[in-house]
Order: structure tokens, then C-alpha cells, then sequence
């Protein structure tokens, strides 16, 4: 999709698309046209009485320099949210494709509806995701994406919202990609390939540590759940460094488990191809970092995936052993299942010791137990600093990604202390189980400002996914656009 920009409405298009307030008799921004077209664009807003997500295509007859008028409801004006128009953008650009059309128009909002440049985000964000779709295993491919241009009035500032709303469009429909690959096509490996790749296109330092190596410098987490699968563990560094030389990074650590079996407490074989799914925490961290590299971001940055296939085997790990983690702290092995708080741990310790960063943030597909919480459209977040916390938030709250703080205190602290080792890597049956996830990663930080995103539930579509336009069926990229908006508002 190319997109761009221009100050006049009347253009030659396939498709001129604009929006329109519930119960309201006008098309905001629509151009004057001739009395029975108006007649039918009158009659069109009667039907459709602008209905959040409701269309209506009105076709022009003769030799016009527009072909077709899309009306496209909003809702309400005081009901309009951060999203409205990335959502509805998202259905203009599905039924162009639906058209079969090479180009469309969409008309940007006054500013009385919403602010100029954070409209012509939404409209780019939610266009260009919702056409993404994942279709490189079928041999019939979704047809080339059509053209898109935004009408506005004038302003300096669009060019450079829509280079950066490009950006970061792109850095989530990157990370959906490679979550959505399947467990043959993806290991850790492959992985620690793409982050390659991406370093060397982006000029990044990028750092791979593998097995034996692992063992040696004190990984346990990592290689005591990756040992059990013939495709060997790795642990990815990339390094983004446009900040002042001595300012400390930020750390960003994404949970890739690139196929999740349970290991030797194996889970059921219902719905455990979605499995594929529990690397997207270190995929959010690989979308990011490209696009913070793309964005030229004058900051410093360190994204670490631990990336581990969990498979039982001869040699795989077992409930009842005791594994020496990277902080030096020993852990009892209570179920294999609960395997991602391990690498997760090694990873957060490595980054706090070698980086000494300003904050920590991670990302995993951690826990069944946020799913009963919060169902599949509000991850949850634990932290240990309230300042984090409601940074994290506002970011939240502009991106519409959804977030939620769960409290961590001693209580849920003891709850994960062993008889036989520091802690163990489940809590006290079916209690708290996020909040004890997040308390195992707690043990790895010392004094680091840190949140720790759960996204088990809003990392891919799943039955009681909200629907979303520019969310197509799969991997949701969840986190990438949020923690763009942090960095870029730091």
C-alpha cells in the first residue's frame, strides 16, 4: 500500500470515502456535488443514520472525477474513542479490497471530531493493518493492496505522522508475521535469523548466544526447558543505540517459546496448535525494535528474546528438579508447563546485570490464569513502580490497547517460596496465577523500575476477541504500537 496526501476533495478516485456523525445530515468534509447525487447522499444518510462501522456506497453515473462515495459511520460524537477511526478505516480499506479496487480516498476528520494528526495515524494505522493477512502458506495469494489518500486540509506536521504512522503500522504487522508462522516453519533458530537480518538492514548490534554456551554462563531457565527439543535455545540480543553515550537503556525482554507442548506435565491436545502463539511476547520485542531503528528513536534500547521450543523428550526437564537460574537463585520444578517465567527470569537478570537499565519491560504469553481474569481483550500488567505503571497507561489509553494493573505484594511473594529451593515455579494451586507468575519474575529484578505485560489473552484472536477491523484472525501484534507511544512520549 503507498499512501499520501492531498489539501483538495476533488480528486480522481475510485473511491472517495467519508465519515459521519450518528443521526447527522452531512459527510464531514464531503465536496459540493451535483443536486441528484446530493439527493441520493441524503437519502444514503437517512438509511444508515451513521451507525459505528455501518457503510454505504453510492455510485456516481457518468463521466465524474469520482466513481464512487463511501459513507462511513462513527457513532455518536461523544461516544467517538482513540479507536473510532482506526477501526472504521480499517472496514473502508477491507471493502476497497473487496472492490478489487487500485486506489481509495478517505477524508480526514475536522478537528472539532478529532485532532488532525492523530487522525491521519488512525486512518494509516488501521487501513494498512487491516489489510495485512497471512497468507504465505496458500497457494492463492490475497491480491495486491490498494492505494490509499488521505484528504486534508493543510499542515506541516502530516508528512512526518505519516512516515511515522507508517512505521509503526509496519512494526506491528511485522511482529503478526512472524508470530503466525507455524512451529516447523519457526524455531529459535529462526528466529535469532530474522533478528540478524533485521540488525543488519537497521544498523543495530545484534548478539546470539546458543548452546553450549548457554550452559556455561549460568542460563538454567533457558537451557533446562529448551533441552528437551532437538531444536537448540537461543538468546537474542539487539542493541538500539541513538541516545546520549552514558544514558542508561531502556530493556525490553519478550517471552518466544516457539512451540509450547508443556513438556513433561503435557497439556491437552485441544487447541495446543495454538501453541505456535507463545512466542509472540518475543516477537512484540522484534516488531518494536525495528521500528524504533526505522523511527530513528534518540534513545537507547536493548530488546532480549529467550527463545526455546518445550517439548518432552529423553532429556527434557522434569517436575521435581531443582535448576540454578542466572541471578544464582535456585528454583523447584513444580510443573514444566510453567516454563516461561524461567527463560523469562534468566533474561530479566542478564539484562539488569549487563545494562543497567533506567526500566525493564516484558512481554509474555504467560499465564492461562489472565485469560480467567481479564478474558482476551485487556492484558494485565504488574510492576513494581507507580510511575512506570501510569506511563504505561497513558500510552494504553491513546493506543487502545488494553491494559490492566494487578497488585503484587508480600503475600503473593510467599506464595512461591519452596520447601527445598528459593521458589518453585508455580504458586499454591489455582490461586493468583498471573500475580505468582509475575512474583517468580519479581525474584529476578534487584532495584530496576520494571513491568511485567501478560498478553496470554490479546496476543492472538481467540473466541471472545473483540472484533477489530485491522485485527484480522491470528497474532494481533498487541504491545507493539503501545510501547512505541511510550517510547516516542518518554
Amino acid at each position: 500500500m503507498k499512501i499520501k496526501t492531498e489539501n483538495s476533495a476533488k480528486k480522481k478516485t475510485n473511491l472517495l470515502c467519508g465519515f459521519v456523525l450518528e443521526n447527522s445530515n452531512k459527510v464531514l468534509g464531503l465536496p459540493k456535488f451535483d443536486s441528484n447525487t446530493t439527493s441520493t447522499i441524503n437519502q444514503s444518510l437517512k438509511d444508515m443514520e451513521g451507525k459505528l462501522g455501518k457503510l454505504s456506497i453510492i455510485p456516481i453515473p457518468g463521466k465524474k472525477p469520482v466513481q464512487r462515495i463511501l459513507l462511513a459511520g462513527i457513532g455518536k460524537k461523544e461516544n467517538i474513542t482513540e479507536d473510532t477511526i482506526r477501526f472504521v478505516s480499517g472496514k473502508i480499506a477491507l471493502k476497497a479490497r473487496e472492490l478489487k479496487l487500485s486506489e481509495f480516498s478517505i477524508i480526514a476528520p475536522p478537528s472539532y471530531v478529532t485532532e488532525s494528526i492523530s487522525a491521519v495515524s488512525q486512518i494509516i494505522e488501521g487501513a494498512k493493518m487491516a489489510l495485512y493477512k497471512f497468507d504465505k502458506f496458500k497457494t492463492e495469494k490475497i491480491e495486491t493492496s490498494p492505494n490509499l489518500t488521505i484528504i486534508i486540509s493543510k499542515s506541516n506536521k502530516i508528512s512526518k505522522a505519516i512516515k511515522i504512522s507508517e512505521i509503526i503500522a509496519d512494526g506491528a504487522i511485522f511482529t503478526k508475521s512472524i508470530a503466525n508462522l507455524p512451529p516447523n516453519e519457526c524455531t529459535p533458530t529462526t528466529l535469532a535469523n530474522f533478528a540478524k537480518n533485521m540488525s543488519k538492514k537497521n544498523k543495530m548490534k545484534c548478539s546470539i548466544i546458543s548452546e553450549p554456551e548457554l550452559k556455561k554462563k549460568g542460563f538454567g531457565g533457558i537451557s533446562s526447558v529448551g533441552q528437551g527439543s532437538n531444536n537448540q535455545p537461543k538468546l537474542i540480543i539487539l542493541e538500539h543505540s541513538l541516545g546520549r553515550k552514558n544514558e542508561k537503556p531502556i530493556v525490553l525482554v519478550g517471552k518466544a517459546v516457539t512451540f509450547d507442548t508443556g513438556g513433561i506435565s503435557l497439556k491437552p491436545g485441544a487447541a495446543m496448535d495454538e501453541m505456535k502463539f507463545d512466542k509472540c511476547g518475543g516477537c512484540t520485542v522484534l516488531g518494536i525494535m525495528k521500528s524504533i531503528s526505522e523511527l530513528k528513536l534518540p534513545i537507547n534500547v536493548v530488546g532480549i528474546v529467550p527463545s526455546v521450543e518445550n517439548m518432552p523428550g529423553g532429556e527434557s526437564y522434569r517436575p521435581g528438579d531443582i535448576i540454578k537460574l542466572y541471578s544464582g537463585k535456585t528454583a523447584e520444578i513444580l510443573n514444566t508447563d510453567a516454563e516461561g517465567r524461567l527463560i523469562l527470569a534468566d533474561a530479566l537478570s542478564y539484562g539488569e546485570k549487563h545494562y543497567s537499565p533506567k526500566t525493564i519491560i516484558d512481554f509474555a504469553t504467560l499465564t492461562g490464569a489472565c485469560i480467567v481474569a481479564l478474558g482476551t481483550n485487556v492484558a494485565a500488567i504488574v510492576s513494581n513502580d507507580e510511575k512506570l505503571t501510569k506511563k504505561i497507561i497513558d500510552s494504553s489509553k491513546r493506543t487502545t490497547e488494553e491494559v490492566w494493573e494487578l497488585p503484587l505484594n508480600q503475600d503473593y511473594m510467599d506464595m512461591i517460596k519452596s520447601d527445598v529451593a528459593d521458589m518453585k515455579n508455580v504458586g499454591i494451586g489455582r490461586a493468583a496465577g498471573t500475580i505468582t507468575a509475575a512474583a517468580f519474575l519479581r525474584n529476578a529484578i534487584e532495584k530496576t523500575p520494571w513491568i511485567h505485560i501478560d498478553i496470554a489473552g490479546v496476543a492472538w484472536t481467540q473466541g471472545a476477541t473483540k472484533e477489530k477491523s485491522y485485527n484480522p484472525k491470528g497474532a494481533t501484534g498487541f504491545g507493539v504500537r503501545l510501547i512505541l507511544d511510550y517510547l516516542q512520549n518518554l
